[in-house]
């Protein structure tokens, strides 16, 4: 369903498994920058009034989920710590030239969107399957259903701005850009590298 080029290799829940506190804060950030691109796509776009509502809804749904890892964290005796980038993230928004049109643009940063939510979906699989501490692997898969349900909806909105042809063509040159981001990644203590 997720169409990725490159499957996360298995043994890096092995490093999430000896860098826990190191993995929750990484998440928790990556909750509410996903709740602030949203919140940039009702800013950059709000003539879509389709768009702004279901960005509206993601807005608060991705600050649930930071408010859920934040709680797992406290839980656990942890505070959130300082921000880390995300190099993932990063060489993706960079993936698309800036300029074009406006509608490319919005396309562009959908098809992204899209793909940010594909992997984590796939990686939160991966964790809810693999995970030794089944209270984290049960909370691992509610959220991997979740990130389903994202992926398919920037997709769809990609679909329904673009033509077809040309988005699905973008999606793969993507995807298969987003395969070799992943070699170089897949071997840290983040939710996506």
């Amino acid at each position: 369903m997720l169409h990725l080029k490159l499957p996360t290799d298995p043994r890096w829940v092995n490093i999430v498994e000896k860098n826990i506190d190191e993995i929750l804060t990484d998440h928790a950030y990556c909750e509410q920058k996903a709740a602030s691109s949203a919140i940039s796509f009702i800013i950059g776009f709000p003539e879509y009034s389709d768009l702004v509502a279901e960005m509206s809804d993601l807005a608060q749904e991705e600050m649930s989920h930071f408010k859920m890892v934040h709680d797992i964290m406290v839980e656990r005796g942890l505070s959130l710590g300082r921000e880390r980038k995300d190099a993932y993230v990063h060489k993706l928004r960079f993936y698309f030239p800036k300029g074009g049109s406006r509608v490319e643009s919005l396309i562009n940063r959908l098809l992204v969107a899209g793909l940010i939510e594909a992997r984590s979906c796939e990686r939160f699989r991966l964790l809810s399957e693999e995970l030794q501490d089944k209270k984290l692997a049960r909370f691992y898969k509610k959220l991997m259903i979740s990130e389903a349900g994202h992926y398919a909806m920037f997709l769809r909105f990609a679909r329904q701005y673009g033509e077809r042809e040309v988005v699905d063509k973008k999606w793969q040159e993507l995807l298969d850009f987003e395969a070799q981001v992943m070699k170089e990644l897949s071997t840290s203590e983040t939710i996506h590298g």
